[in-house]
């Protein structure tokens, strides 16, 4: 039987070319088979090429979408995959970077793995919060004020942080525990 949990639930992914494929592919995979709508909200419309570890083209993905058109109240959850490229361009767009400042300081989950907690740092959002993420990043974070943990999963409030592919199955889970429960 299909898991249901995330029925009627509207789930927005923000990525930007660059996107690491599997982490964008399995939590929004993991949303939809719990009932959840999933659009991937962008910068541009058109599509977006995703990598393979960072260097190596993988899919494009239509962009349903833009950022600059959507607000919070549009969703009810978010997430943030990663790839190296996907944060860093993202950061740099004040419609990106304010769409998550909304959303988090909504109380709405907030799901980010791998090096997608940059783009919480340059919202302002991670001080005072405890997050995990890809090793490279760690210091970003604790110079913005958050404290890092290394774990598979960290749930601090309504962020919900992972650290890199591996924690794929652990993210995906939590998501979908920590959304259900949102609603």
């Amino acid at each position: 039987m299909a898991d249901s949990s995330l029925t009627g639930r509207r789930v927005a992914i923000l990525a930007a070319p660059g996107v690491e494929q599997v982490e964008l592919v399995q939590p929004r995979q993991a949303v939809t088979d719990a009932g959840a709508s999933a659009e991937l909200v962008s910068l541009e419309p058109g599509t977006i090429q995703a990598t393979n570890h960072d260097i190596e083209p993988a899919d494009k993905f239509d962009v349903d979408r833009v950022v600059s058109e959507v607000t919070v109240d549009d969703y009810d959850a978010l997430i943030l995959p990663g790839g190296a490229v996907n944060p860093d361009t993202l950061r740099q767009d004040e419609a990106a970077v304010a769409f998550v400042r909304d959303f988090v300081d909504s109380g709405k989950p907030v799901a980010a793995i791998c090096h997608a907690p940059w783009t919480l740092v340059e919202a302002g959002v991670v001080h005072g919060r405890t997050l995990t993420s890809y090793p490279s990043i760690r210091t970003d974070i604790r110079n913005a004020g958050g404290t890092v943990v290394d774990e598979e999963v960290v749930i601090d409030g309504n962020l919900i942080t992972s650290r890199r592919p591996d924690d794929l199955p652990a993210f995906c889970r939590t998501i979908v525990e920590q959304f259900a429960k949102a609603g």
